[in-house]
């Protein structure tokens, strides 16, 4: 097979600061041991989010120059509601200034105390919008991603006869909305199959139950789908994608991330009466229902991004780099999420460094090992960012101790992916020498934001 080459080319560059290894100790310190309170110019490769960090196409900076400010019925507003109906097939569309804006309007209007959402896998801000309604969120993911190590084609899945027994436990006037996250991303950003998404579907249609996507990466699980799943080969992605939403009453999505935009997001749905609710909402809190917190500049950049990530020869160049790093990183013995996701690859913490235990946060240490050795910034996804704490103050950790190293889209070569991979491996080599944390400081909501730590 000949090398994947990055279907672009590069137009404009930013230059990268390097910092020397005793630099990086002292940055980390500063910081608390929280790679988020790092400054932007002392990190090498910045692979924290793949959220917001695209690198926009010619046409996406030709059209924000053609953005139209107008305040009411801007026609970058058409542009954008006409691709969102073109991608989703749903009716009704509403910009947000992002994701998270589009989950607390649907959460403070659905949520609240005794309600529950249920979810393959909520993510961080989800989760968080809908806990401060007072509802609570409840992850239904299926066995086989459950297990870092072992390879499945549909880790995302949600578990189907869990849900069932889940809806009949709590009943269904207590469940407001079942969210599907497409890809995966708490999960390894592992895919969700077509089969899963029309039964998770039917389940709710037979209990009168919402049913939302959540789409940030819609193009990467249509990729995966046509990659995977019988029957789909032959299917272009935006016919697969179209499909994938006729099973959904509505979605939210973050922009920032398979639309290639730095900020953006959107509510679309199917039914007349929540939208009126969310555009009243949308009204006091973000914006007039044709911008909805956006200039019409991010309005264009995402009509066009919308349909730039569909391209397959982009997908294709997308998935396999991910691959090609989980791919290095296992011939090394790194343990690492198998089959690789699609928008990042997460290393199994708690294999990684085995002789911290997770009340001391495997993962956090490992985030902050990697900016140490090279410069790296990812995150931790695990018990600093899901873990609760019990009555008697224990921690209660999270299923999975990863660290996600996402990669942002049309951004990094294949040299930068190969320092990745060598910084990955010479830390895996010392591994013994890496000590715990304990919080120091913590907030009540997103805690791994802005919590401070120090060496256990």
């Amino acid at each position: 097979m000949k090398t994947i080459i990055e279907p672009f080319r590069i137009k404009s560059v930013e230059p990268i600061y390097f910092t020397t290894l005793e630099e990086r100790k002292r940055i980390l310190e500063n910081a608390r041991y929280n790679p988020f309170r790092i400054h932007a110019d002392q990190v090498l490769i910045d692979l924290l989010t793949d959220s917001g960090t695209s690198a926009m196409s010619a046409r996406q900076w030709a059209g924000i120059m053609m953005g139209d400010e107008s305040y009411a019925g801007s026609t970058s507003f058409f542009h954008f509601e006409s691709s969102v109906k073109d991608v989703t097939g749903m009716p009704i569309v509403i910009p947000t200034h992002q994701g998270r804006a589009a989950e607390k309007i649907l959460f403070t209007i659905l949520g609240g105390k005794g309600k529950y959402f249920l979810s393959n896998t909520l993510f961080d801000t989800t989760r968080a919008n809908i806990e401060f309604s007072g509802a609570e969120g409840i992850d239904l993911l299926c066995e086989e991603g459950k297990h870092p190590s072992i390879p499945a084609p549909f880790k995302g899945n949600m578990d189907i006869e869990a849900l069932g027994q889940k809806i009949n436990e709590l009943g269904a006037a207590n469940i407001p909305m079942v969210i599907m996250t497409v890809t995966n991303n708490s999960g390894g950003g592992q895919p969700v199959s077509m089969q899963n998404i029309r039964e998770a579907s039917a389940v709710c249609k037979a209990q009168g139950i919402p049913f939302f996507i959540d789409a940030c990466r819609f193009a990467e699980n249509s990729y995966f789908i046509k990659r995977r799943e019988p029957g789909y080969a032959g299917k272009t992605v935006p016919h697969i994608a179209l499909e994938m939403f006729s099973y959904a009453d509505g979605c939210t999505m973050s922009a920032k991330k398979d639309a290639f935009a730095n900020i953006g997001g959107f509510l679309a749905m199917r039914n007349l009466d929540l939208a009126l609710q969310c555009r009243n909402l949308l009204i006091i809190t973000e914006g007039f229902t044709t911008y909805g917190g956006l200039a019409g500049r991010d309005l264009e950049a995402i009509a066009i991004g919308l349909k730039e990530v569909m391209d397959e020869h982009y997908l294709e160049y997308r998935i396999r780099s991910i691959e090609y790093l989980t791919g290095k990183l296992y011939d090394a013995g790194v343990p690492v999420m198998l089959p690789a996701g699609g928008h990042a690859v997460y290393l199994d913490a708690k294999e990684f460094l085995p002789h911290i235990p997770v009340d001391q946060y495997p993962g956090q240490s490992l985030v902050c090992a990697l900016y140490e050795a090279g410069g790296i910034r990812g995150v931790e996804i695990g018990s600093l960012m899901f873990g609760k704490y019990a009555a008697d103050g224990s921690l209660l950790p999270a299923a999975l101790e990863l660290v996600r190293l996402a990669i942002p889209r049309r951004v990094y070569t294949q040299s930068h992916i190969d320092y990745v991979a060598e910084v990955i491996i010479e830390v895996f080599s010392q591994r013994e020498q890496y000590r715990g944390l304990v919080i120091t400081e913590e907030t009540p909501l997103l805690r791994h934001f802005t919590a401070a730590l120090k060496p256990a």
